[in-house]
């Protein structure tokens, strides 16, 4: 799923906007009919604002980036909140590597989650 962006113009350039909540509210149909037609194993929120969107507003990517999550909005689906990949191309040239690895990391754990729930196995994912 792919969310549609808001963004004011600066010369040649489109800067992104956060939605506002009247446009999370808005997309919220789409959102469940989409999940309703395919039935995933699990919800990847890439970045802040998809994370906020299904776990509201006080939730810290900084804080439970790689953790399972359960959220109301998507009742019985398990969440992982992780960056969003554009942060690896963001990220100064030191840190980039790390940053990349950590995206990596959870995609990983994400895959194995999904894997075991498609097995009929508890969501719940170990580090092996």
């Amino acid at each position: 799923m792919v969310k549609h962006f808001r963004f004011e113009r600066r010369g040649k350039r489109r800067i992104h906007r956060t939605p506002g909540v009247e446009h999370v509210r808005a997309c919220l149909p789409w959102l469940h009919a989409e999940l309703d037609a395919v039935g995933p194993q699990l919800l990847v929120a890439l970045g802040a604002t998809a994370a906020k969107s299904v776990l509201g507003s006080s939730f810290r990517l900084t804080r439970h980036r790689g953790e399972l999550l359960e959220t109301s909005a998507v009742p019985g689906l398990p969440l992982l909140a992780t960056i969003h990949p554009s942060a690896v191309l963001r990220a100064p040239d030191e840190d980039r590597d790390d940053v990349f690895d950590s995206l990596v990391a959870d995609l990983e754990l994400a895959g194995r989650t999904a894997a075991r729930a498609g097995n009929g196995n508890d969501t719940e994912a170990s580090d092996g």
